[in-house]
């Protein structure tokens, strides 16, 4: 059987990458969440697998990024900041690393209020950028404390960014910061006006991070509308959202746009991140210029 390279291997050697984003089950059932990372395999290079996505309870991402694993697909585990203090964060980390995993992107989380949990208490005991540093501690082979492990992980950790948040400059210190740390590939939020990216492409290349422009499937004007509303930090252009509107079937015309926006930043990033929401059926579509080639 020949060798495949991994997620890491293929960015590492200037290969264009396709990421794509599925959300574990409100359950313990993860059949449907294979069979979709299934029908991919061969078109995603990495499924990211989230981490009670906007604060919604569901099933810890270790176990369905095992079952990849599995599977023999690769995945990027997320892990938040929002429900877990420093000891579950280094113990899910082990945990992952015993289990295969190698792949981790580091994230604060969404905000308790945007959830189904909203009596929750967020920890927050550590951030983004901590958690990148304690991901580069245990790939040194000792813990928070300084005490040595018993096997050393070796994590390739990633990143988010907002390219199209404002105001621009004061996103790009934390962003260095988070290169410091240790990551080493920033996975975006969506990008809707890519005209601005090659902007945030250059001001971010000095820091040495390789970046995966997000692409999120519009499925309706109704949903662009929710996401320039309820979302900081995303904002659908009035146009996008008129070609939505207009469509006589809304699905297809956000499939389009998709397949645009990944055409217009290819030239400037090292992969895209499809987020379809529920519809990774068109994935094929939208990243077909891609994988034909």
């Amino acid at each position: 059987m020949p060798y495949t390279l991994t997620f890491r291997e293929k960015l590492e050697s200037e290969r264009f990458v396709v990421t794509a984003e599925v959300c574990p089950p409100k359950g313990c059932d993860c059949g449907e969440f294979l069979e979709k990372a299934q029908a991919l395999r061969g078109i995603i290079d990495a499924f990211n697998v989230t981490d009670n996505q906007g604060a919604n309870m569901r099933v810890s991402p270790l176990a369905p990024a095992a079952l990849l694993i599995r599977e023999g697909i690769e995945p990027i585990l997320q892990l938040t900041c929002r429900d877990r203090n420093r000891l579950a964060l280094q113990s899910e980390l082990l945990a992952a690393a015993a289990l295969g995993v190698t792949n981790v992107l580091a994230l604060s989380g969404d905000y308790i209020s945007f959830g189904d949990h909203a009596g929750s208490k967020p920890v927050f005991d550590l951030d983004s950028v901590q958690l990148l540093q304690t991901i580069a501690a245990l790939n040194e082979g000792r813990d928070l404390s300084g005490a040595p492990l018993r096997g050393a992980t070796s994590f390739y950790a990633g990143a988010a960014a907002a390219p199209e948040a404002e105001p621009f400059d004061l996103t790009l210190p934390k962003l260095a910061k988070k290169a410091s740390a240790g990551a080493r590939f920033f996975q975006t939020q969506a990008i809707f006006s890519p005209d601005h990216f090659p902007r945030f492409a250059e001001a971010t290349r000095p820091f040495g991070a390789k970046i995966i422009v997000g692409i999120l499937l519009l499925k309706s004007a109704g949903m662009a509308r929710f996401v320039t509303k309820h979302i900081p930090g995303l904002k659908v252009p009035p146009e996008l959202i008129a070609e939505l509107e207009g469509a006589e079937r809304p699905l297809d015309a956000g499939v389009a746009i998709a397949r645009r926006l990944v055409a217009a930043v290819r030239p400037h990033c090292d992969g895209v991140h499809i987020m379809a929401m529920g519809k990774e059926d068109v994935i094929p579509d939208i990243v077909a210029d891609i994988t034909h080639k």
